[in-house]
């Protein structure tokens, strides 16, 4: 999929998405493509940047990631101090929760692929919990 930045006649930019150059050329022929703001049917591509990534970019990315990472580790280590470890019981724990049959509380355990989809098709939520290296020791 390509981006492209558009305009209309009426001066509105806005962004499409197209297969490729020729799928845009077709769809904008075919009166396809339309403008979000005004409805104008005349529209053509405006000159855009080349998206370089640069060692700034790059830099940030490793700075929000190495945020997100710590943001998790906390969440982890909350969810461990405030909820039941119920190890490989989880899916079943979790189905007695969700259908009433025993208290409600937090819990984290063990879950197979099978059981988490089960539980989800069952219309428990349930989200995994991130497992760093030092959660080993």
């Amino acid at each position: 999929m390509i981006r492209f930045s558009l305009h209309c006649d009426n001066e509105h930019d806005f962004e499409g998405w197209f297969r490729s150059n020729d799928d845009f050329d077709t769809q904008a022929q075919q009166r396809l493509v339309m403008c979000p703001v005004c409805g104008s049917h005349k529209i053509g591509k405006a000159l855009m940047a080349p998206s370089v990534t640069t060692g700034r970019q790059k830099e940030k990315i490793a700075v929000a990631m190495s945020k997100m990472v710590t943001e998790l580790k906390e969440i982890a280590q909350k969810v461990r101090e405030n909820a039941d470890y119920v190890g490989s019981d989880f899916a079943e724990e979790a189905r007695k929760i969700h259908f009433g049959e025993v208290e409600k509380r937090g819990i984290y355990g063990e879950a197979t692929g099978e059981e988490v989809k089960s539980l989800l098709e069952d219309g428990v939520d349930v989200m995994p919990l991130p497992v760093f290296p030092e959660d080993h020791n």
